[in-house]
């Protein structure tokens, strides 16, 4: 008996995406398995069948996680199993959650669970656009309502070249790297990084990517089409609508006036906005409020959005007053903090980053452990976002997936402007202590003005805007520098960072179903001429990075050995580099390199970096014949003394090798361990391999 339902399609790169329903997970409300090469993913999705009381949106959880299983590999800690998602399996889930969201009907709101798990995997498919191709096929063969197929697709550009969805190997060469969800008529989201491009090169990529797009849309429908798929009846919404006009008459103009005065200071619009909806209570019974609550708040958030949304379309003028290009005012302020190794200030509008650099050593770095990807990482950012920065009372409940993806946004904004040459492992960290809109781009140029600070060679300065949209689908406002109302109010958050010479990432979000190309050409042009504004204000604080690392940040530097010596180094259970370690301060690693081996010391200062120079250069040093050492004795035997020459190596100075006149026994030479001696290499032992030291080729031979 054959299970299951196929569908294929063959892209442009010629590789076939196969689709099959109907075979594995049967008992959820979709599931499919999509399969490239050795690659697969299921993907499963259940919807409640009612909304949660006083519920007026959706709550979509999509939960990715790679199965070690699926690369052969057995998890790495204590439990050895799948626990907490990854920053990896977090931005997965963002990217898919992201796509979706704006496609459910707005009347739709019962909880929805789309469960991803990689399967198999060669280790070279990139599985993240493919997770959102299984969520929306697994949601199309399903009776949830949906209003159209969506999919991603992966855009690179390599050796000048549009590649569309490269292989891992085929991304190491890759000057910009961009993944777009679309669906068949629209460009949902886009989110990407690259090397300074244009906006036209960006326009291309994005144009590119939706042709794949269209493609994987088109077999999801026939694959629903053979499901026979029939979505739920459903009716989530308490409705009420005498009161919903009630509020409407009370509130719109009144709140449209509230948006025209232009006020720059977001708790007093709050005020004069809080005002009108107490106002309208003050018509109602106390009896009529307690059965109404939930209703008439919906109903008010309704009315001030539709209030604030045609005073931006009919007057253009926006909530605090700027013209839709206008950008709030800026000041800036490094060297902050005193005993951070670099540290910045940025403060637009109301929004505020108090930003830190920190340089740390090879062993600093961040360890990867998952199944797709391992390793490490020598760059990280970590973005935060404490709820007092709203004026919020909220308790902390560790690193949110949102801070999660507004740290990677910033983190991929600033890598490629990092100087080649860096030797250092850095982590930067933002604290928004204020938030009003756009704080992952005030991470930006906060991130950029620190790492000038701390006297990182950044290429160049990088600053980032955040562009919105109000459109009633007739008329269109672009806006930039959105506040935090207008992105809640909007239908656009367009986050795009770069230098004075390009574009370095993107991150777009619609909350509409589709974006037309004509309005995403504006906003890009708008994003540029903000970006180079931005700059302009951040120069006036530091314009080129500090040629000097800050007095206490450590020092560091990278040494150049033979790969036979790196035994040498390290010693016998490491025994070796932690004595280094121990008598200079310094902290080592040791890397391989081709034939050789790199150590880097990372010191406190100056002094404790040339002390465990010089024992690393004593180790691997060859030692030649004629060559003369300070060398320490180390033990004592009948027939000599063993010394230290050089850190790590010794040798044995021979009874008679000690002195010109003859030594019968060893304590008469009066040496202990611990005594210093000057001693000669007089010839290498081939047979035996040693070298043999002598004292007494080194004192002056007394006449007789």
């Amino acid at each position: 008996m054959q299970l299951g339902i196929n569908k294929s399609v063959t892209l442009s790169d010629g590789k076939t995406i196969n689709i099959e329903t109907g075979k594995l997970a049967k008992q959820a409300d979709g599931s499919v398995v999509v399969t490239v090469g050795d690659t697969m993913l299921l993907a499963a999705v259940v919807a409640e069948k009612d909304a949660r009381e006083d519920t007026d949106f959706m709550p979509l959880m999509v939960d990715y996680k790679e199965n070690f299983s699926s690369t052969g590999s057995i998890p790495g800690g204590f439990l050895r199993r799948e626990a907490r998602p990854s920053d990896h399996e977090v931005l997965i889930c963002r990217i898919v959650d992201r796509a979706l969201r704006p496609l459910f009907p707005e009347d739709f709101h019962a909880s929805c669970i789309v469960t991803l798990r990689l399967l198999s995997s060669d280790g070279d498919t990139m599985p993240d656009a493919l997770a959102c191709l299984a969520a929306s096929a697994a949601i199309m063969v399903s009776d949830i309502p949906f209003i159209a197929a969506v999919a991603e697709a992966r855009v690179a550009k390599i050796n000048g070249e549009f590649v569309v969805n490269p292989t891992n190997e085929e991304m190491a060469d890759a000057e910009m790297e961009m993944m777009i969800a679309g669906t068949a008529k629209d460009i949902i989201m886009v989110e990407g990084e690259m090397k300074e491009v244009s906006e036209a090169e960006m326009l291309k990529a994005i144009q590119i990517g939706h042709e794949a797009i269209k493609k994987l849309c088109a077999i999801q429908e026939e694959l629903a089409a053979a499901t026979n798929r029939v979505p739920r009846e459903y009716d989530h919404e308490k409705k009420d609508e005498d009161l919903k006009q009630r509020i409407h008459d009370f509130a719109f103009d009144k709140c449209k006036a509230i948006a025209a005065k232009g006020l720059p200071n977001k708790s007093e619009r709050g005020q004069l906005f809080g005002q009108v909806k107490e106002d309208f209570l003050a018509t109602m019974s106390e009896e009529e409020i307690a059965d109404n609550k939930f209703l008439i708040n919906q109903y008010f958030k309704a009315a001030q959005k539709a209030g604030v949304r045609e005073t931006m379309l009919d007057q253009r003028i926006r909530l605090d007053g700027r013209h839709m290009d206008q950008i709030r005012p800026i000041w800036s302020e490094v060297d902050y903090l005193p005993k951070t190794h670099g540290s910045a200030v940025f403060t637009r509008g109301e929004t505020q980053s108090l930003t830190t650099v920190t340089l740390g050593s090879k062993k600093d770095e961040q360890l990867i452990d998952g199944a797709f990807f391992s390793g490490t990482n020598g760059f990280m950012l970590h973005y935060n976002f404490p709820s007092f920065s709203t004026g919020e009372a909220r308790i902390p409940r560790g690193t949110s997936r949102r801070e999660v993806g507004h740290g990677n946004l910033a983190h991929r904004a600033i890598k490629g402007m990092l100087p080649e040459d860096n030797a250092y492992t850095i982590r930067i960290v933002s604290d928004i202590l204020e938030s009003n809109g756009s704080s992952s781009m005030a991470t930006v140029c906060a991130a950029s003005l620190s790492l000038m600070d701390a006297g990182v060679q950044l290429i160049r300065p990088v600053s980032g805007i955040a562009m919105g949209l109000i459109t009633d689908g007739e008329r269109f406002a672009v806006l930039s520098d959105i506040l935090g109302d207008e992105d809640h109010l909007g239908d656009m958050d367009f986050k795009v960072t770069g230098t004075e010479k390009g574009i370095t990432a993107v991150q777009m979000d619609m909350k509409i179903d589709g974006l037309p190309y004509e309005i995403l050409e504006q906003a890009l042009m708008q994003a540029r001429d903000g970006r180079l504004h931005i700059l302009g204000e951040m120069s006036k604080t530091i314009s080129a990075p500090n040629a000097k690392l800050k007095p206490h940040t450590p020092q560091i530097i990278n040494v150049r050995i033979p790969g036979d010596t790196i035994g040498a180094v390290i010693g016998p259970g490491g025994k070796i580099i932690q004595e280094i370690q121990s008598e200079s301060g310094s902290t080592l690693s040791v890397t391989e390199d081709g034939d050789f081996g790199i150590v880097q010391i990372y010191g406190p200062d100056q002094e404790s970096i040339d002390i465990a120079l010089a024992k690393v250069k004593g180790i691997t040093t060859k030692p030649e014949v004629g060559e003369i050492y300070d060398a320490v004795v180390k033990s004592i035997k009948d027939f000599g003394v063993f010394v230290e020459f050089l850190p790590g190596k010794q040798a044995l100075v021979h009874i008679s090798e000690l002195s010109h006149t003859r030594i019968e026994k060893i304590d008469d030479a009066g040496l202990k361990e611990g005594d210093e001696m000057r001693v000669k290499i007089v010839k290498f032992d081939d047979k035996k391999q040693k070298f043999v030291l002598s004292r007494k080729a080194l004192i002056p031979r007394e006449d007789k």
